[in-house]
């Protein structure tokens, strides 16, 4: 090569000419001559450095490559045929024709690689063209940050049920006299903490088709005045599989009483005893509908409970009328495929059946005796046969056997009370004491919510059942004490 600027040899020349043989057409003649720089610059973009071959720059202007290389070309700081810089050359001019291998056009999108590190933000010099420069504005003081959307559940597919309980604490008329949470404890002795009796009680289970719900709440007025509740409840398993039976028992004592709570207690021991010593044999006739022989097994068992305590009031020197009882008692076969149901008891009280959205009452009624002695179920000398065919024990004037107790126990002054049910799919059979009866009968308000709340194919849960058995009415203020059963 000779001296710059000088008129060049021939053969020296020969490798620029073969180097510019490529077929691809000229960008045309430049303004000014090319200078080393330039030529070296092109040549390394033709022999695949990754670097494109950029569109000839205008008069004026200096050629990209030139304008990021830092000044003296220092080698630490990166050479013009190094690496692109950070700053993304301009969009180059691609000529037509094939490309050699590595040729990537900067207008190109580039193949997605693997993640291997944390994002890095783009510079906004680098992303977007430069802004013409604005004063900055004076800080502002930070927004209170808004309170959080809450969004009704919407993608939930539920069937639908009954209004819930929240918020009904009564019905009727207007609200009652006394508060709806407890306000006093009952008064304790240090001997007989045993005796204690909870202000709430709940308990179920399911066997066979039905489902079973039971719950003992002290009423308004007993929470109010700090005395013990009244109604005792009792559900107990005899036996086991199909074989087994179980046992709803309720009773109330007499009001005013010391020792109601007590009494109570007793006479739901007395019959869960008396009945599970003849479970077996009770199964036997429920499933095989012996109807009176039921009745007469039942009124005796209930006739010989209440009698054992009167004679123990007796021991004790107690008023025989303070040391009694209301007994309600529900029968309920394990057998998936017995549906018979069984009541009896002696007292207040009562039984309903919800069936088709309706409350039906189906206590049994027995008619008063007349003045002239006229003979009552369960008392003197009843007749040999009922209107329902059941059979019942005549007087033959045979001298009774002395009584274990004495003085002999005196028969309830309640007649007994016997009742069969054929439950049906859907049916809902509720027995209580005369502290939700009374309001059942004398409030259309009451009847209303719970047919609604308990009207469903599925029993509600444990805790639904107490709120609902909860729901107060004005006027009655009593324990209430309750059993329900849901058919399958």
């Amino acid at each position: 090569m000779n001296q710059q600027g000088g008129k060049p040899i021939r053969h020296e020349d020969d490798w620029w000419r073969q180097l510019y043989d490529d077929p691809t057409p000229d960008t045309g003649p430049t303004a000014e001559a090319e200078s080393l720089d330039d030529r070296f610059a092109s040549a390394a973009g033709a022999v695949g450095t990754g670097t494109a071959p950029s569109a000839p720059p205008a008069e004026g202007t200096v050629p990209a490559q030139r304008a990021a290389a830092p000044a003296g070309g220092s080698p630490s700081q990166g050479a013009p045929w190094g690496p692109p810089p950070a700053t993304p050359p301009s969009p180059a001019v691609v000529p037509p024709g094939p490309r050699p291998p590595g040729f990537e056009p900067a207008g190109e999108a580039a193949e997605p690689s693997e993640y291997t590190g944390p994002p890095r933000e783009e510079s906004p010099a680098a992303s977007a063209p430069p802004r013409p420069s604005v004063p900055p504005k004076p800080a502002a003081a930070p927004a209170a940050p808004e309170p959080e959307a809450v969004h009704p559940v919407t993608h939930l597919d539920l069937p639908a049920l009954p209004p819930p309980p929240a918020g009904v604490d009564y019905v009727g008329s207007g609200p009652p006299t006394y508060d709806p949470e407890p306000t006093a404890l009952p008064a304790a002795d240090p001997e007989e903490l045993d005796e204690l009796v909870a202000d709430t009680v709940l308990d179920g289970a399911r066997y066979g088709p039905c489902t079973l719900r039971a719950a003992s709440v002290r009423g308004d007025s007993a929470r109010f005045r700090g005395e013990p509740r009244r109604d005792s409840l009792l559900t107990a398993r005899f036996g086991s599989g199909e074989q087994a039976l179980v046992l709803v028992a309720m009773a109330t004592g007499a009001r005013a009483t010391p020792q109601a709570h007590r009494v109570a207690a007793e006479a739901c021991q007395w019959i869960g005893r008396a009945v599970g010593r003849s479970h077996a044999r009770l199964v036997e006739d429920i499933r095989a509908g012996r109807r009176g022989d039921l009745k007469s097994g039942l009124h005796r068992l209930t006739d010989r409970s209440l009698g054992k305590l009167r004679a123990g009031a007796t021991e004790q020197g107690i008023d025989p009328e303070e040391y009694t009882a209301t007994l309600r008692c529900l029968l309920l076969p394990a057998h998936p495929d017995c549906r018979t149901r069984v009541f009896f008891g002696v007292g207040a009280g009562g039984l309903f059946r919800l069936r088709g959205g309706e409350w039906q009452d189906i206590e049994p009624q027995v008619a008063a005796a007349s003045a002239t002695g006229e003979p009552v179920v369960g008392f003197g000398s009843p007749p040999a046969e009922t209107p329902e065919g059941d059979r019942l024990t005549m007087d033959f004037g045979i001298p009774t056997p002395p009584s274990p107790f004495e003085p002999a126990p005196e028969p309830p002054r309640e007649p007994f009370r016997f009742r069969t049910s054929v439950a049906r799919p859907g049916d809902a059979l509720l027995m209580c004491t005369a502290g939700l009866a009374d309001p059942l009968r004398g409030e259309a308000a009451l009847c209303a919510y719970l047919a609604r709340r308990w009207s469903g194919r599925t029993a509600p849960g444990l805790a639904a059942f107490l709120g609902d058995t909860q729901v107060r009415v004005k006027g009655y203020a009593d324990d209430r004490t309750v059993a329900a059963v849901w058919e399958a």
